[in-house]
């Protein structure tokens, strides 16, 4: 699934976030990166050790929380901590699949990666390139969104960010170990929960509408971890 999920943070949000930001302490983001990975990286990303980044990276992480449409979406179980990323003077990040296993810093637990999440933090107008491609059955899909918005799609995606020529592009981003591991069936789920919406609409609490509920739920039931 690849969802665009708008407004995730508000335009004084993200003001607020870029300006704490300003005063990080910024490094090499290829130090972060998989052996693989870390050759096509070329890009700074905020050092986890800056004073700032444990309280930005939970505000990020409520601020998902409290979209409805991504806790349809991502069915999230674990959240591992938000991380935050610059590109400017023509830096790109190659095409790549993030690792099917991540270390939550906080806890050091084990995280399977379902679902990648970028939140923009840039707008549009601010940068020149800098899109997020990202490659599915379907073909590649171009991503560039407002910022404060979220872009989120399976991490076994091989996806890249295009060089920016021009000005500064940030976000954040992270992954999801989601209840649901089969992306098909999470796909299922997430289709009849925005159905059952528009039909409460319009027929509010009919039996039928609380039956099909009710089978929202036992699929979730049998499908999670």
């Amino acid at each position: 699934m690849l969802l665009h999920v708008p407004d995730v943070l508000t335009k004084s949000e993200v003001g607020d976030v870029n300006n704490q930001l300003l005063g990080g302490n910024w490094i090499d983001g290829a130090i972060t990166a998989g052996p693989l990975a870390a050759n096509a990286k070329r890009n700074s990303q905020l050092s986890v050790d800056s004073t700032q980044f444990n309280a930005l990276s939970q505000f990020i992480v409520t601020a998902l929380e409290r979209n409805l449409l991504f806790l349809s979406a991502a069915l999230p179980y674990k959240i591992l901590p938000p991380m935050f990323n610059r590109y400017a003077g023509g830096e790109n990040y190659g095409n790549h699949i993030d690792n099917a296993i991540q270390l939550d810093r906080l806890n050091m637990d084990k995280v399977r990666t379902d679902i990648s999440v970028t939140v923009f933090l840039s707008e549009p107008e601010d940068y020149v390139g800098g899109e997020l491609i990202i490659e599915d059955t379907y073909g590649s899909h171009d991503v560039k969104l407002p910022a404060g918005d979220a872009i989120i799609y399976p991490s076994s995606s091989l996806h890249r960010v295009e060089p920016v020529t021009s000005g500064t592009r940030v976000a954040s981003f992270l992954w999801v170990q989601s209840l649901v591991r089969d992306p098909g069936q999470r796909n299922m789920l997430f289709d009849l929960d925005m159905t059952l919406l528009k039909l409460r609409a319009q027929l509010g609490n009919a039996p039928e509408i609380v039956s099909l509920t009710g089978h929202y739920h036992n699929l979730l039931r049998q499908w999670s971890r």
